[in-house]
């Protein structure tokens, strides 16, 4: 089992950054491909970025070029930093882990609010 835990959300004007961190606790191994996903009022949950246990790098269109994901494997925490941030990127923002790429993610953390004011 794998806990995970969110922080780093908040309010911030467009234009802005903000720095998302997950903390991983329990059956945690650097193998596990993290990923972030966010989800906006009235919409599905969507796929942000994900990061590979040998620190390959994935990111949806609608991020690239602004959103970095990492990873600090010592430390058991993934980060995401969010740079030249849109209204359209408010959301809750989701932390998940899964044993490889492609497959199902099977844990989540509770999520972390995200508002960006125009």
């Amino acid at each position: 089992q794998v806990q995970l835990v969110e922080s780093g959300g908040g309010l911030v004007q467009a234009g802005g950054s903000l720095r998302l961190s997950c903390a991983a606790s329990g059956r945690t191994g650097s193998s596990y491909v993290m990923g972030w996903f966010r989800q906006a009022p009235g919409n599905e949950r969507k796929f942000v970025a994900a990061i590979s246990w040998n620190y390959g790098t994935y990111y949806a269109d609608s991020v690239k070029g602004r959103f970095t994901i990492s990873r600090d494997n010592a430390k058991n925490t993934v980060y995401l930093q969010m740079n030249s941030l849109k209204p359209e990127d408010t959301a809750v923002y989701f932390c998940a882990a899964t044993t490889s790429l492609g497959n199902e993610y099977h844990y989540w953390g509770q999520g972390t609010q995200v508002t960006v004011s125009s």
